[in-house]
């Protein structure tokens, strides 16, 4: 079993920018590819990015350019910077990670979750 937890949410300005982390731990050399999703009230859980093992990236379009995401592999941390955030950023942030080598945007197929971490951008 692999567990996630985030940080690194909280509340920031328009235009400002945010740093999320997710460290992963147990079962960990089963994870090849780790991501980010998010669901703002009302609304479904969406794709944001992901990262696979050989460091190639995935971004929804909505974030591309302003969002950026990371990971240390040796430390077993996915990270995401947010810049120029906006209103409409705000929402939950979900870790997520998955068995298999190749990013997707399908929730479905992401093996684990983290708990979730509140980001809000005031206008």
């Amino acid at each position: 079993q692999v567990q996630l937890v985030e940080s690194g949410g909280g509340l920031v300005q328009a235009g400002g920018s945010l740093s999320l982390s997710c460290a992963a731990s147990g079962s960990i050399s089963s994870i090849n590819t780790m991501g980010w999703y998010r669901q703002a009230p009302g609304k479904q859980r969406e794709f944001v990015a992901a990262i696979a093992r050989d460091y190639s990236t995935d971004y929804a379009d909505s974030v591309k350019g302003r969002f950026t995401i990371s990971r240390d592999s040796a430390r077993n941390t996915v990270s995401l910077q947010m810049n120029s955030l906006k209103p409409e950023d705000t929402a939950v942030y979900y870790c997520a990670a998955r068995r298999s080598s190749i990013t997707t945007r399908i929730m479905l197929w992401w093996n684990y979750w983290g708990q979730g971490t509140q980001v809000t951008v005031s206008s």
